[in-house]
């Protein structure tokens, strides 16, 4: 009987040794849990025997429990690189219409031949989908979950709808001394400015604004033109006013037509007048609408008639030109968001976590990364960092949670257990031969 228990002793010595030695072995492997050995004595008894007398029959592997205690945070220079800070895990698979998942706190992504976002075993990571516009996400369930891929196309046009613009005018200046209006004559106008605007085939023009002060004290006609060419107050090709400013004593606007008092008339120009001023086959597809304020409706960003020169306070427009992709940007929500060169910028997806109610009942299968299981729950999946769910950090690895000068200790430990229940065996051999050789 005493062989038996030496060589569970050594058995479990050997077990220790192995799971200790996978642990420093696996010290530098991103996302790594450490390991831990969990052993039980053996003791059989019968109703026949004496308790008071059973020395045990061994020891025996419980489990090889996972330690999931968060690791630290390597930083890196990869936006694709994720680490989770809290509890949660990553949702991967094999092939894009898989179901059959993976899970992994290892976060070193990047993108494979066709713009997915995959990790080094060419393993999908999934997301949830989301609105293009302001993020949201349109359902929280593994089911729905999809590839991530990063858009590799140009940042389509977007035609100018509104154009925002708002102004000092110096109450000082004198009308001009030449008419009619003209915009090759500087003399004919008392101030202007311009800025650019985009068609639906996102090639610019400017459109560029003349204020005219009148014969009035607090009087301006404003006159426009696109490309050079003048248009009227519907966007027809005209050198007719645009536009009529008034002012009272003290500066502010007083032809307001919101119920606050805050704006000017918009002007709106219609789409197909203005597009038969374009000469290379785009158009206009909306009406443009010219707000004399700022986008907020800002009561400080009004056009104001001072004795100070001439301000621009705000010149905005809604439009854009084509843009190219350049850069990924990963909140701690996971919304990844792409940015374009003309300024766009679209949501493309969202991370998806998930949780378990015993992360320990997870089974390992290799390249640090886990599969559900009936000990371990099925997966709770939930947005980056909401609820329990930890939060993630972009351009960052989490690291193994190895201890090494602790798993030093106890491969050491385990070398004295070893060698502990070896020479329990030799003795126990010694004795057996000295019983052998009584004659």
């Amino acid at each position: 009987m005493s062989f038996n228990i030496a060589l569970t002793g050594i058995a479990a010595a050997q077990k220790d040794l192995d799971v200790t030695a996978n642990n420093v072995a696996n010290v530098n492997t991103t996302g790594f849990k450490e390991s831990r050995v969990e052993f039980a004595d053996v003791y059989a008894a019968s109703v026949f025997s004496s308790g008071k007398t059973k020395s045990g029959d061994g020891v025996q592997t419980t489990m090889v429990a996972q330690q999931f205690n968060q690791g630290s945070l390597q930083f890196t220079q990869n936006a694709l690189d994720l680490a989770i800070t809290g509890e949660g895990y990553f949702a991967t698979s094999d092939t894009i219409s898989s179901q059959d998942f993976s899970f992994t706190r290892a976060g070193a992504f990047k993108l494979n031949k066709n713009n997915f976002v995959v990790d080094a075993q060419g393993n999908f990571l999934r997301g949830f989908p989301v609105d293009a516009t302001n993020g949201n996400t349109t359902s929280v369930s593994l089911s729905t979950a999809n590839p991530i891929k990063i858009p590799d196309a140009s940042g389509a046009p977007r035609a100018t709808n509104n154009i925002y613009s708002s102004f000092n005018l110096d109450a000082g200046a004198a009308p001009p001394t030449v008419s009619p209006f003209n915009p090759e004559e500087s003399s004919t106008y008392t101030s202007s400015t311009s800025t650019t605007i985009y068609d639906s085939l996102g090639e610019p023009h400017i459109i560029q604004f003349f204020f005219v002060k009148g014969t009035g004290e607090n009087k301006w006609d404003v006159h426009a033109t696109l490309d050079g060419q003048q248009f009227d107050a519907t966007g027809e090709a005209n050198n007719a006013v645009i536009s009529s400013f008034e002012f009272d004593s003290s500066g502010l606007p007083s032809k307001p037509v919101s119920a606050g008092n805050s704006t000017f008339d918009s002007v709106q120009l219609d789409s197909a007048k203005l597009s038969d001023l374009l000469t290379n086959g785009a158009n206009f597809p909306n009406n443009v609408n010219i707000h004399w304020r700022d986008e907020g409706g800002t009561s400080t960003k009004l056009p104001t008639q001072y004795a100070s020169r001439f301000e621009i306070k705000a010149l905005e427009q809604d439009g854009a030109t084509v843009g190219r992709l350049t850069g990924i940007d990963i909140g701690s929500d996971g919304k990844i968001v792409a940015s374009y060169s003309n300024g766009d910028s679209t949501f493309i997806s969202q991370v998806s976590m998930v949780r378990f109610a015993n992360a320990q009942g997870l089974t390992q299968v290799g390249n640090t990364s886990w599969k559900a299981s009936l000990t371990s729950g099925q997966p709770i999946a939930g947005e980056p960092d909401s609820g329990i769910l930890g939060s993630i950090n972009s351009s960052a690895l989490e690291q193994s949670n190895v201890n090494l000068t602790n798993e030093l200790v106890d491969l050491i430990s385990a070398q004295r257990n070893f060698q502990a229940n070896s020479r329990a065996l030799e003795v126990n051999s010694t004795l057996q031969q000295n019983i052998l050789q009584i004659r």
